[in-house]
């Protein structure tokens, strides 16, 4: 369905739709309305005598100079054209269409003094699966994501290279020109209006908010499992005992745990069983204290999200008939909550690893067979399953350095200190994926070690799990075999959501 973008802001669901399902994207009414009252006050400025910051004046360090009128449009051309700076690979779709979107958001809420046919421009490029090509490196945060969005504000000019909707690589001008659209001769502001924002940072903050808010479920069910495998207690995970410490996400985390372990016969065959496990160690035990921390964390970034998708992040600013210089485009708000979700990734990988570990550790693993191996000595079994995992965390370590508390300054002094908010994005969506990865190879473990349990049966919710597994052809215990796909297809499963389904299919709703 259309993505309707109103004066008011997105939703994560909005975001999301548009970057990764491919909406289109409408620009309602009040909208466009708001767009033409404050171009209307562009227009006078631009019109006066005396300087107006952005409108006919330079541009950072350059802004005491009077552009005269003849030359504005010049002025605009060469802002996009100079600020197209980036290096390195291209940044993937998905974050390219949030930006997109993002700033059109901004544009849309009668602030920045762009025309109608420019942003009704960027929505036709968004609907029509038009991606410019966006490279890695260039933002520091600060004004904004200036090289990231000065690459799609040279798009609309029918500038610099695009991806079409099937992802060929072309030129701007034949990808509009194929699409029937014009591009856009960017009039006074516009240029400024087009590039002065937080979009890219806070498009990857919304995405790794939605990714993290389903892995942080899925691994709640990986500990039932490592728990359940391990002969485990799921006696501290009790309501009772959760609430003598209300922290909201450790509460959630627990209840799940408890749900996921509900009418497990592998808990029931040595519940009574007090020299079998009185306490167990911390990375099961504590398991919902970190994963609930992990979760609060997320939801405090949610909230600042929620704020940024409210805002209307430019410099200029149209504020009545007036236009207006101000910081707001500094990244650091969302550059913070980028960098303490790396920190969250790292750790729950972390818990994760140490879970996994402690399967194939003939000393630890309660008879189960070293390494989970079928015949130890001839088999590895999951050994290096286990390294795989460590490197990940210990990569994922690395990248939770935060890139917050760095600062270079730019512009001959006058941006002398900036977010790296986008750096900090970059680094997350690589955390993201790894606290996957090690998620997954947690699952696949403990799957493989439920089996070898049998004939105790697993509870219905960890079983989901084992029957999925199975299903998509990840095969049980046995002699050794070529573990690589099998941990792929586990991954798969898990960014995919499906593990989280199939356990909610089963027993219900997961918090």
């Amino acid at each position: 369905m259309t993505v309707q973008v109103y004066v008011g802001p997105l939703s994560i669901e909005d975001v999301v739709a548009v970057a990764r399902d491919g909406a289109p994207v409408a620009l309602t009414d009040g909208a466009l309305d708001a767009i033409d009252k404050a171009r209307a006050v562009v227009e006078e400025l631009a019109a006066a005598t005396d300087p107006a910051y952005g409108i006919s004046t330079g541009f950072g360090a350059l802004a005491t100079r009077h552009i005269p009128a003849e030359m504005r449009e010049q002025l605009q051309r060469s802002l996009v054209r100079s600020h197209a700076a980036g290096s390195g690979p291209e940044v993937e779709r998905e974050v390219v269409r949030a930006l997109m979107l993002l700033r059109l958001s901004t544009l849309a809420t009668g602030h920045t003094g762009i025309r109608r046919e420019t942003a009704e421009l960027m929505a036709a490029l968004l609907s029509a699966g038009i991606t410019p090509v966006v490279r890695e490196y260039g933002s520091l945060g600060c004004s904004g994501d200036l090289a990231p969005l000065s690459h799609c504000a040279l798009a609309l000019m029918g500038e610099g290279d695009v991806r079409d909707a099937s992802g060929t690589l072309m030129p701007a001008a034949d990808a509009l020109a194929a699409a029937g659209l014009t591009p856009v001769e960017l009039k006074a502001k516009e240029g400024l209006a087009l590039i002065n924002g937080t979009d890219g940072m806070l498009g990857m903050l919304v995405m790794a908010i939605t990714d993290l808010r389903m892995l942080l479920r899925t691994a709640d069910i990986a500990a039932a499992m490592s728990v359940e495998a391990q002969m485990g207690t799921d006696r501290v995970f009790a309501a009772e005992l959760q609430e003598l410490r209300p922290q909201v996400g450790q509460g959630l985390s627990a209840a799940n745990l408890r749900a996921v372990l509900a009418g497990s016969g592998v808990m029931a065959s040595h519940r009574e069983d007090m020299f079998h496990r009185v306490q167990d160690a911390y990375s099961l035990r504590c398991s919902p204290q970190v994963h609930g921390a992990a979760r609060d964390t997320v939801e405090h970034a949610a909230l600042v999200a929620s704020r940024e998708l409210a805002s209307a992040v430019d410099n200029p600013v149209v504020v009545g008939d007036e236009v207006r210089s101000n910081g707001n485009f500094h990244g650091a708000p969302v550059a913070y909550v980028l960098d303490f979700l790396a920190i969250v990734a790292a750790d729950a990988a972390s818990i994760s690893e140490r879970r996994t570990d402690r399967f194939l550790d003939k000393a630890r693993n309660h008879d189960l067979p070293p390494f989970l191996a079928d015949d130890p000595g001839v088999d590895s079994g999951h050994m290096i399953a286990q390294y795989t995992q460590a490197a990940i965390v210990s990569e994922m370590k690395r990248l939770a350095v935060p890139a917050s508390v760095d600062s270079i300054p730019s512009s001959a002094m006058q941006e002398d200190h900036v977010s790296m908010g986008w750096n900090a994005a970059r680094k997350l969506r690589r955390s993201v994926d790894g606290l996957s990865r090690v998620v997954a190879i947690e699952l696949l473990t403990a799957a493989r070690a439920l089996d070898l349990r049998r004939p105790l049966e697993p509870a219905p919710g960890t079983g989901a799990v084992v029957d999925l597994l199975r299903s998509s052809g990840v095969q049980g215990p046995g002699p050794d075999r070529y573990l690589s796909p099998e941990i792929e297809t586990t991954v798969s499963l898990v960014q995919s959501g499906a593990v989280l389904a199939a356990v909610e299919e089963e027993i219900g709703e997961l918090q």
